[in-house]
């Protein structure tokens, strides 16, 4: 046997309309939170690559560099990928990610490796 569908009343346009604007908002929030994501997991990937460190120690050292540059970690993550790729990191950055990578390295024992990034 059939169920009987109910159907909801409408909710009154305004409301309509003020729900399709935080939907459309909180998407748009998503879709930024996709791609800073996507762009730290490359930096993390570029410190990984040339400084031997795990992924958990790269989100650190992006987030140390954050913290003492006063800029956000999608920031300093544009920035670490964009340097092997012949683009300049302002000297205060790669100041603390030297710095920061230096206290990693002194911390775990490694030996060092080649500069920024």
């Amino acid at each position: 046997m059939p169920r009987e569908r109910r159907t909801q009343p409408c909710p009154p346009e305004g409301e309509r309309a003020a729900t399709v604007a935080r939907l459309r908002a909180e998407n748009a929030r998503l879709h930024q939170a996709l791609d800073s994501h996507a762009v730290v997991d490359q930096a993390i990937g570029v410190l990984i690559a040339l400084h031997r460190l795990s992924a958990g120690s790269g989100w650190e050292i992006l987030r140390e560099v954050s913290r003492h540059s006063d800029i956000t970690v999608r920031e300093v993550a544009d920035l670490v990928i964009g340097w092997p790729q012949g683009h300049p990191m302002p000297a205060p950055v790669r100041d603390e990610l030297d710095d920061a990578l230096r206290r990693r390295r002194r911390d775990s024992g490694a030996t060092p490796e080649h500069g920024c990034p």
